[in-house]
């Protein structure tokens, strides 16, 4: 287990998000729109909880989530450092653009739509050889709900941004 005051983690927790990631490129998209406690996915997507934080009804110094934010932190750094090791750098997507457009009432595909409700940001790979692109993130809906660890696989035209720069 993570321990945010020490810094170190289970190198057999990340193990197995490395694998859950591989499995998530390598499973064929869902044909209905789905959500469950482990993620969701649709069509042409599928996002993955890899580990979530307790929740923060109680935590009114905010100590409780930035002990988890840094438990989080480390592990999302140490699956970019695996995963840069794989594929390269990755991208650094900037998600707040997308999250506007949403709310703007414009189409934003999945899971980039989903995404952007959770995140600032992602890291993203292109993987030309599946024609899909995995992003990882730490995401939370509300202040008071658990931080999330997030894989999110998509079609590569997810992330081509259109004119406006949004997909």
């Amino acid at each position: 287990m993570t321990t945010a005051e020490s810094g170190s983690f289970s190198s057999a927790a990340l193990e197995k998000y490395l694998s859950l990631i591989d499995e998530l490129l390598a499973q064929p998209f869902p044909e209905a729109n789905f959500s469950d406690d482990t993620g969701c996915g649709g069509p042409d997507h599928r996002v993955r909880i890899l580990r979530a934080s307790q929740e923060f009804w109680d935590d009114d110094d905010g100590e409780a989530a930035r002990k988890a934010e840094a438990e989080l932190r480390a592990y999302l750094d140490a699956l970019i450092a695996a995963l840069t090791a794989r594929w390269d750098e990755p991208l650094v997507v900037d998600l707040l653009p997308y999250l506007r457009a949403g709310l703007e009432g414009e189409a934003v595909s999945e899971p980039i739509n989903y995404m952007s409700q959770l995140a600032g940001s992602m890291q993203a790979w292109p993987r030309r050889d599946p024609g899909r692109w995995l992003g990882l993130a730490i995401g939370q809906g509300d202040k008071e709900l658990p931080l999330e660890l997030l894989a999110a696989v998509g079609q590569p035209l997810a992330l081509e941004p259109s004119e406006s720069g949004r997909s």
